[in-house]
């Protein structure tokens, strides 16, 4: 898809590459929200999971600490509902989360049943229908454990995330953005990943493993809660000058 140039460039700067995503993704979910409102916050919850789905077995190797692709997209769905929160309640956002739980299940039930289907026999496709059914195993083919890990985490930390926001909201008002978009992301994070964790890993793995390899994630997602904080602000000052300007 990319020149060759870009793909060398990339290649020898994978740090930069992360910011890149970061940043892409995060413009994006505004670039929606600018064109649809609401609704655009709204669909980029539904295309971070499933991008989170889909990319979260993908690891690499950032800054010394290996990572998964579906920390930035997952984490980007905090920054969303946190948008929500903002501009438009405590009732939009949770409406949200609960969309993006069904997307969830949907999107895992339709993968897993694609997996249900052999791969075509027929001469001249046969090798290349095995290939892509192999490849698409690997990518989808999830265990309960790790199933229902992801949904539950997911659940308990988005509308942990909601509660929180508007409980700092409730001593700050108007001020102070910063501190109510990192604070309740930050602490939802936690109960993400610490869920996450005990539940898809331990037993796997022993329980300072897994809780090793949770705060490695939070660590990435620490810095993309901080970085998002000036999309943020972006996202309110374009959502106050939209409403005086109706109003006008």
């Amino acid at each position: 898809m990319f020149p060759q140039a870009i793909v060398d460039f990339y290649a020898n700067n994978q740090e930069l590459l992360w910011f890149t995503t970061l940043f892409v993704d995060l413009a994006c979910t505004l670039v929606l929200y600018r064109l649809f409102g609401k609704v655009g916050l709204q669909v980029a919850i539904a295309v971070a999971i499933i991008l989170a789905n889909l990319q979260g077995p993908k690891l690499t190797v950032i800054f010394g600490l290996q990572t998964s692709l579906g920390v930035i997209f997952y984490s980007s769905i905090f920054f969303a509902t946190d948008v929500l929160s903002e501009n438009y309640g405590k009732a939009a956002a949770n409406k949200a989360v609960r969309m993006g739980f069904a997307v969830s299940v949907i999107v895992l039930i339709m993968l897993s049943l694609a997996l249900l289907y052999l791969p075509s026999t027929k001469p001249g496709t046969a090798e290349f229908s095995a290939s892509i059914h192999n490849a698409f195993a690997t990518i989808v083919d999830f265990t309960p454990r790790f199933i229902f890990g992801s949904l539950l985490a997911y659940y308990v930390s988005q509308h942990f995330d909601v509660w929180a926001f508007h409980k700092i909201k409730s001593f700050t008002g108007e001020r102070w953005l910063w501190l109510r978009n990192n604070g309740s992301t930050l602490c939802s994070q936690v109960v993400d990943t610490t869920i996450y964790s005990l539940v898809a890993w331990w037993g796997i793995v022993d329980l300072k493993t897994a809780l090793a390899l949770g705060a490695a994630k939070y660590v990435f997602k620490a810095l993309i809660a901080a970085i998002d904080t000036v999309f943020i602000y972006w996202a309110r000052y374009a959502f106050r000058r939209h409403t005086v300007t109706e109003a006008a």
